[in-house]
């Protein structure tokens, strides 16, 4: 029998993950507003969102909700709101650092690659209170740059993309 390697391990994700959360920031360090679906362009990364330009390593930002109890364990209070911490997606049920510089598939359209990880801004003292940067360090998220875009919805299955391989004739 032959073992994976550790590089064949850093690769494979099998989880189907869930978008459970959408939000924009409409203006510079206005609150985010929750949506139920979101327009993900090349251009623009989450359209309606200040943070909005074309390219770059953080076109949008994804939060883990796992780590949304745990920064809100961390505090001695219940899960943080996600809007408070400032993250554009809320996916649960598939580890997002375990898939930086990778690419994941939302919902039937939309793919981002990964690009690294979302350290929290000194703000999380302002909207999660004392302790809220501490608290949410190794617990930030992901940034991810837009491959295609599309059409996001709550409830949209997060997975690693695997391309279509066309059979040759």
């Amino acid at each position: 029998m032959k073992f994976p390697t550790l590089k064949d391990l850093q690769q494979y994700v099998p989880q189907t993950g869930r978008l459970d959360w959408i939000g924009k920031r409409p203006e510079k360090k206005s609150p985010l507003v929750p949506c139920l679906s979101a327009t993900i362009t090349l251009d623009e990364g989450i359209v309606g969102d200040h943070y909005s330009r074309k390219g770059g390593k953080r076109q949008v930002t994804l939060i883990q909700a796992e780590h949304l109890h745990t920064i809100g364990a961390i505090l001695n209070r219940e899960p943080i709101d996600p809007g408070l911490a400032r993250r554009n997606l809320v996916v649960s049920g598939i580890n997002l650092l375990s898939l930086i510089k990778q690419q994941v598939q939302i919902g039937a359209e939309v793919i981002l690659e990964i690009t690294g990880n979302c350290h929290p801004c000194s703000r999380m003292e302002e909207n999660l209170g004392d302790g809220g940067y501490a608290a949410m360090r190794g617990h930030g998220g992901v940034t991810a740059r837009v491959v295609h875009g599309g059409t996001i919805q709550q409830g949209d299955p997060v997975r690693i993309f695997e391309p279509k391989t066309q059979a040759h004739a």
